[in-house]
């Protein structure tokens, strides 16, 4: 299945913010909020406060909730964030960017243009039915989610990290 741009975009930064909660909490500094506002090319206002960054690190939570729900739960949960936030989705073209979905003004604060933009992008897995492209990490020690846009839908592990442990691990396994 062959997503939007904003759509890869908003999940694979919906992703990576619920990851960042994963032991060792890489969302802690002002700098890692600033990075990730820079990674993902998120555009708009922006505070670079304390409160701000605790305002996105308490949309973890929610997020999570989000990307691992089933089908019915996610589509409600969209639908109450859409409406929670006053969601009216406009084309726009800016920057380099060509004509994509924003839903919300870009001087609403950054938690709400995220939580707005994740939802916007679940509706397009949603109504594909395509949430199987999101799972839990199989690293037994993990609870990373993946994110597998593959065309074989062959991604297991949420980072190098857990699948370099895993084949280690299973490397010594073959070699006792």
């Amino acid at each position: 299945m062959l997503f939007a741009d904003d759509t890869v975009a908003a999940l694979a930064a919906a992703v990576d913010l619920v990851n960042s909660a994963e032991d060792p909490d890489t969302m802690t500094e002002i700098a890692q909020l600033r990075e990730f506002f820079v990674r993902h090319g998120y555009t708009g206002s922006r505070t670079g406060e304390a409160a701000e960054l605790a305002a996105v690190r308490a949309q973890r939570a929610p997020l999570r909730r989000l990307l691992t729900s089933d089908r019915s739960t996610a589509v409600q949960l969209v639908n109450n964030t859409l409406a929670e936030h006053r969601a009216v989705p406009q084309l726009v073209r800016h920057d380099n960017l060509d004509y994509h979905i924003h839903a919300v003004p870009a001087e609403a604060p950054l938690p709400v243009r995220i939580a707005v933009e994740t939802a916007m992008a679940m509706i397009d897995l949603i109504r594909s039915d395509e949430l199987s492209r999101l799972a839990i990490c199989a690293d037994d020690t993990c609870e990373g989610i993946v994110l597998d846009l593959s065309r074989n839908r062959s991604r297991r592990y949420c980072s190098t990290a857990c699948g370099n442990r895993n084949a280690v691990a299973a490397y010594r396994a073959r070699q006792r």
